[in-house]
C-alpha cells in the first residue's frame, strides 16, 4: 500500500489545505523516527506510517546496510548531514543524512532520511552502523541532542538550505536515539475519502504542469 503513496509528502499536504480551506496556512508536517526503523508523517489530520528499512546508502561514503526512511515523495529536499552530540564539545555519535531523490544517479530512488546510530554499547538496535559515513555531504549542521540516556534525541526544524529543508513546507524532525517504539498507524486509509480527493487534483495538477 505504500508503493501508492510515494507522493504523499506534498499531496497529503496539498489535500489537508483544500479541506480547510484556500486560506489556510502552509502545511506543518512532523516527521518522527527513531533508530529501531518506527516512523510516521503527520500533517495535522493524524500520522502516516513510515517505516524504516535497512538499504544501501547512495549518498556520499554511504555504507551498505542503513537505516533508511523513504520520505513518501517530498517535491524538494535539501541533502545534508546532520550530526548528534550528546554533550557540548564531544563527539558526535549520530548521524542523520537526507538524500534528495535521484541520489547516486539513480532515478528510482526516492527521497529518504537515513539514520546512523553509533554502536558504541554493542549493535542493539536496528540503526546501528559500524561506522558512520565514509564521507559527508558539504552541507553538514550540528546539533545537541536533549534528554536523559535511554532516550534522548532532538526535535530539528531547518530553514532554507540547511540539511532536511523541503521547499514550501515548514518540516520539524522528531528524532529519538535509545528509544521506545514510536506508534504507527495501521494503514493509509487514514487518508480518508476527502484527502484522496485532493491527492487527485494534486496529480492532475502536476501532469498538466
Amino acid at each position: 500500500m505504500l508503493a501508492n503513496a510515494r507522493k504523499a509528502f506534498a499531496v497529503v499536504a496539498v489535500a489537508v489545505a483544500v479541506l480547510l480551506g484556500a486560506g489556510s496556512a502552509q502545511a506543518l508536517p512532523i516527521i518522527t523516527i527513531d533508530e529501531d526503523g518506527h516512523g510516521s508523517i503527520d500533517f495535522g489530520s493524524g500520522p502516516l506510517p513510515m517505516p524504516g528499512v535497512l538499504a544501501p546508502d547512495p549518498g556520499p561514503g554511504g555504507l551498505a546496510s542503513v537505516l533508511t526512511y523513504d520520505m513518501l515523495g517530498p517535491p524538494s529536499l535539501v541533502a545534508g548531514d546532520v550530526l548528534l552530540l550528546e554533550a557540548i564539545g564531544g563527539p558526535f555519535l549520530d548521524v542523520i543524512r537526507f538524500n534528495p531523490a535521484g541520489t547516486g544517479g539513480n532515478p528510482t530512488y526516492h527521497a529518504s532520511v537515513l539514520f546512523y546510530s553509533d554502536n558504541i554499547d554493542g549493535a542493539d538496535s536496528l540503526g546501528d552502523t559500524p561506522s558512520p559515513p565514509r564521507a559527508f555531504y558539504t552541507n553538514i549542521l550540528t546539533l545537541l541532542e536533549v534528554g536523559g540516556e535511554g532516550h534522548n534525541g532532538v526535535v530539528y526544524t531547518p530553514v532554507a538550505g540547511q540539511p532536511g529543508f523541503v521547499d514550501g513546507f515548514v518540516v520539524t524532525y522528531n528524532i529519538t536515539s535509545d528509544s521506545a517504539a514510536v506508534p504507527e498507524p495501521s494503514s493509509l486509509m487514514l487518508l480518508g475519502t476527502g484527502l484522496l480527493a485532493g491527492v487527485r487534483r494534486w496529480r492532475k495538477s502536476r501532469l498538466n504542469g
